[in-house]
């Protein structure tokens, strides 16, 4: 079984923590055994990101930006080993990972190297004096990233962190730890100066230490709600700057005047791709009276075609969920489901994969609720389980999809444009989709209101994220004693 390590300062390194070994989510065999960072480790990759980011930052902005777009060549260049290495690390279906996974961390790569040499400060004339306005980078920042897209949300924090001019410490998560040194391999065959990205790994005493040391400027999360809140209050002792991209329990609204086919595509995408483990997932589907029948009729039918299986087989379009626990997880809520006589239109039961025999497999999940105030209606359940929902009104059903403590992500599927805008401007949600779902190109900013997080990922907005203004007063008249 090969040992994956840290890597830090532009090479691979050995820590000295406990280590684990990570497992294959289709078949749960050992997949590495995972190299784990101590206190010391973690002192090496700070000073370590420190020198590097002064070289960084001292560098033209154009050249920064070559090396950004050329790691996104790159990328592009080993897209089918990585995305066989994402496949098995995270249980998702190689259909998805060739196409989505290092593509998207690509064209983030190739965005914000384009921006790299853009990034502008302000004049200010004052009548004589005059001011101006410097964007610097923060300095060292911590990335600590999520299961389901290592390597496109390794690519999402680091590539606007380091258009900025700052290094940045990575953190992937315990379960799919491989990408996230792939990735800094490349950046460092791209030319990217050692020191700039480090990949660290451990638990969460390693992202403990991060959130803790003065000398991280910025904490970017990828996770739970209970993991941002924890962080926000703790990142609070050191003031720093914080991005927070947590959970949700999205809506998706149909109204009857939708076109029923692209609803029922739009609930499958923003409910069953990658196996349902998608934070902005619309799980939540108001369906209009009128057409509901309709609705369920065909989304059936759809949900029976889709293949379940070996996340290598290309055929398949449903994988394994992530882990054992997380399995049991989702698995709870379907049971409860059930017990509580939830009406369940097709799966609710795990799959059997004969080459896979002990993958954690769950059919693709309708139910269909006669209250808001379910179980599996109020809380996430972060796998390939849909609800359905009935509605009259439209008032109605705008008041019920924001009684939630979550606002990441909103569906509204209608023909009439008017009211496409109207319901999404009244839904309190980061990002709404119009007739779509889960479109998430790097160009427009992605982000949550309410417990689903702070700040914004990609597009412009993210600059603002990763850079501080600094003003300069210019005084062009020499300084008259101000107490005679």
């Amino acid at each position: 079984m090969e040992a994956l390590k840290m890597y830090i300062g532009g090479k691979l390194y050995s820590g000295h923590g406990r280590g684990y070994t990570n497992f294959e989510p289709a078949n749960g065999n050992p997949f590495h055994t995972v190299s784990t960072a101590d206190p010391s480790d973690f002192e090496r990759v700070l000073e370590s990101s420190r020198q590097g980011q002064k070289e960084w930052a001292e560098m033209m902005p154009v050249e920064r930006g070559r090396i950004l777009r050329k790691t996104a060549d790159l990328l592009r260049l080993y897209n089918d080993e990585l995305a066989e290495l994402e496949a098995r690390d995270t249980g998702k279906p190689i259909s998805e990972t060739l196409v989505v996974d290092i593509v998207s961390g690509a064209d983030c790569l190739e965005y914000f190297g384009g921006i790299a040499a853009g990034i502008e400060g302000e004049y200010m004339d004052l009548g004589g004096d005059f001011a101006y306005i410097r964007r610097e980078p923060l300095g060292v920042c911590g990335g600590i990233g999520a299961w389901n897209y290592p390597l496109q949300i390794a690519c999402w924090k680091s590539a606007p962190a380091l258009a900025c001019g700052n290094s940045m410490i990575f953190k992937p998560s315990e379960m799919t730890p491989v990408s996230a040194v792939k990735l800094a391999e490349i950046y460092s065959e791209a030319g990217l100066p050692d020191g700039v990205f480090n990949v660290i790994h451990g638990d969460a005493e390693i992202g403990k230490m991060m959130v803790a040391h003065p000398d991280i400027a910025k904490i970017s999360l990828t996770g739970e709600v209970g993991t941002g809140k924890a962080i926000m209050k703790n990142a609070a002792h050191t003031l720093k700057h914080i991005t927070l991209e947590l959970g949700g329990k999205s809506p998706i609204v149909v109204f009857d005047d939708a076109d029923i086919e692209e609803a029922v595509y739009g609930a499958m995408l923003g409910n069953f791709y990658t196996q349902g483990e998608i934070c902005s997932n619309g799980t939540r589907v108001y369906v209009h009276k009128s057409v509901k029948k309709l609705f369920i009729e065909k989304l059936v039918e759809e949900t029976r075609k889709l293949k379940i299986g070996n996340p290598l087989d290309p055929k398949t379009q449903v994988g394994a969920l992530i882990s054992e626990d997380h399995f049991r997880k989702v698995m709870g809520y379907i049971d409860w489901a059930k017990i509580n006589e939830v009406e369940l239109i097709i799966g609710g039961e795990r799959f059997h994969v004969p080459d896979c025999k002990d993958g954690y497999f769950v059919e693709p999940t309708v139910f269909v609720g006669k209250s808001d105030d379910l179980k599996i209606v109020k809380e996430e359940i972060f796998g390939p389980v849909m609800t359905i929902l009935e509605f009259e009104e439209e008032d109605e059903v705008i008041e019920r999809a924001n009684n939630t403590p979550y606002g990441l992500s909103a569906g509204v599927f209608t023909r009439d444009l008017r009211r496409g805008h109207r319901v999404s401007n009244k839904l309190e949600a980061g990002i709404c989709w119009i007739n779509t779902y889960n479109i998430t190109p790097v160009e427009i900013p992605f982000g949550g209101y309410k417990n689903s997080g702070l700040g914004r990922e990609n597009g412009w907005a993210a600059i603002d994220h990763y850079t501080q203004r600094k003003t300069v007063y210019v005084a062009m008249e020499k300084m008259q004693n101000p107490f005679e």
